[in-house]
């Protein structure tokens, strides 16, 4: 993506589309001043060029059940390409696995897993993350509030 050109028009239509994707190009040029057209090529250039990958409808997790939000910290017994490629196979199976990163630090991987509850979370992780041969140490943080989430990228211009 380096090497793409974004002006502050571009910059206004991505920061305002991260916080409502839904808008039409005429309520969009309302807030970026420009015309519906002008926003309608510049978001299409934009998704041409890789910039916006897609859209969206952010979900509240608790009014679909999902009542555990955990931070999951693993380490492997081994590494090398097929043995972490067979694990991030078993993290692409279960759907309740949002989130998985490649870290440094004390932790191999780290997970954000949500779960409908402690029981179903405790099933994942008895059943299927510890059972998985490589696995050698999982810590869980259990989310009990949240101060913060954003949503998106800190781009300017919205």
């Amino acid at each position: 993506m380096h090497g793409i050109s974004l002006d502050r028009y571009d910059l206004a239509i991505l920061s305002t589309l991260q916080k409502n994707s839904a808008l039409t190009n005429s309520e969009l040029g309302e807030r970026v001043s420009l015309s519906p057209s002008q926003c309608s090529r510049r978001k299409a250039r934009l998704e041409a060029e890789g910039v916006i990958k897609g859209y969206s409808a952010r979900l509240d997790a608790t009014s679909l059940g999902f009542g555990l939000r955990a931070i999951t910290r693993v380490n492997l017994k081994a590494h090398g390409e097929s043995m972490d490629d067979d694990f991030v196979t078993l993290l692409t199976k279960h759907a309740m696995v949002r989130e998985a990163y490649s870290v440094s630090g004390d932790a191999d991987y780290v997970l954000h897993i949500i779960a409908k509850d402690l029981t179903a979370f405790s099933d994942f992780i008895h059943h299927h993350l510890l059972p998985h041969p490589n696995v050698t140490q999982v810590r869980s943080e259990i989310i009990l509030r949240s101060m913060k989430e954003e949503q998106g990228l800190p781009v300017e211009g919205g």
